[in-house]
């Protein structure tokens, strides 16, 4: 009797550690998530961290699918989505409760498979599928993938929508391509039948740059794309009023991953998987300021607009690093857990 005892206590103990190391690992720290909150997300753990920004403490770890790459919030920052990309073999968006701090549901995106990057306009998520050449929309409120469109490019990576949601620019990395589509009112032709009338529909315009253009971002103003090339370290600027390539820089940023704006437009920020470095450019006179060394490998970039700082997932390093916008030396490191990539922003209205 005393050995069973015993034997009872030590399983009371064991179930109440394993309980403590889950919630440790997933949530349970009791914190609501805040009216502003940084998302994080951790490739070998599969989970989405919310951060408080202000203190940087780890609210909750909320599970998520396998390969977890790009994630975005709501308007009402309310509801995180979340690419699982698989290297463009899966086919999910995992929709995840910000308030409550737990997964939602699962859209299966298939006939799009990979999607990769995904933005939040207009009540909808809008993703690029690379193993389907193709953009795909998301309707939150019917719940139904309501609108895709093919690039034609290989490898469509990364996205940006614009926020009246009449423009999308994708890079093609393969492909070396930015792909440019306009939300155009078409007028009948002259072969059309009577009383046809107008209709909407996307033209896409396909722009030379390197291959390996990955990591791209769009000028505050709106004037300009920058984009640079893992593959030959090149920068690539377009003009985006006359959709064609304006200047090729040799930024010498070899691995080149991600590519940011800071929030005033004054410097381009660029992060390299393959140095480790952070290499900052004058937007203006598209010349190199500073590398920052890193770590192994940087990757994700997020610009903080409030706080003067960026957010670099140094994903080979398994943290990410802050960065001062006035000084450009980091300042903080943060484990949200392994590999981390994907950062975002949800600021609930």
């Amino acid at each position: 009797m005393e050995d069973f005892k015993c034997f009872a206590n030590r399983l009371s103990v064991i179930t109440a550690f394993l309980a403590l190391l889950m919630c440790a690992t997933i949530s349970c720290t009791g914190q609501s998530t805040p009216k502003r909150a940084l998302l994080a997300l951790s490739k070998t753990n599969h989970t989405l961290a919310i951060v408080d920004p202000a203190s940087l403490a780890i609210l909750a770890r909320i599970p998520v699918g396998e390969d977890p790459h790009e994630v975005v919030a709501s308007t009402d920052g309310k509801t995180a989505y979340v690419c699982i990309y698989g290297g463009g073999s899966l086919h999910e968006l995992n929709v995840i409760d910000l308030v409550a701090q737990k997964p939602l549901l699962n859209i299966d995106t298939r006939p799009l498979y990979g999607p990769h990057d995904v933005s939040f306009v207009n009540g909808k998520a809008w993703f690029t599928a690379e193993g389907s050449k193709s953009i795909g929309r998301y309707d939150a409120a019917t719940g139904k993938l309501d609108w895709s469109m093919g690039t034609g490019q290989d490898r469509t990576h990364m996205i940006y929508v614009s926020p009246d949601a009449k423009r999308i620019y994708t890079t093609n990395v393969s492909s070396g391509t930015v792909s440019i589509l306009i939300d155009t009112l078409l007028q009948p032709g002259k072969m059309a039948p009577p009383n046809a009338k107008p209709h909407e529909d996307w033209t896409q315009t396909v722009v030379a740059t390197a291959r390996g253009s990955e990591g791209f971002d769009v000028s505050p103003d709106g004037k300009e794309l920058w984009t640079a090339s893992s593959e030959d370290g090149s920068i690539s600027i377009i003009d985006l009023a006359a959709k064609k390539l304006s200047a090729k820089v040799d930024g010498k940023v070899n691995g080149a991953n991600r590519l940011k704006f800071t929030p005033d437009g004054k410097q381009v920020f660029i992060s390299s998987l393959q140095t480790g470095e952070l290499t900052v450019f004058d937007a203006q006179s598209r010349k190199e300021i500073k590398r920052v060394k890193l770590g192994k490998g940087a990757a994700g970039i997020l610009m903080d607009p409030l706080g003067n700082r960026a957010f670099v997932a140094c994903s080979a390093d398994n943290y990410i690093a802050l960065i001062d916008l006035k000084t450009l030396e980091v300042i903080r490191r943060l484990d949200v857990g392994g590999v981390p990539d994907g950062l975002a922003w949800a600021v609930q209205q």
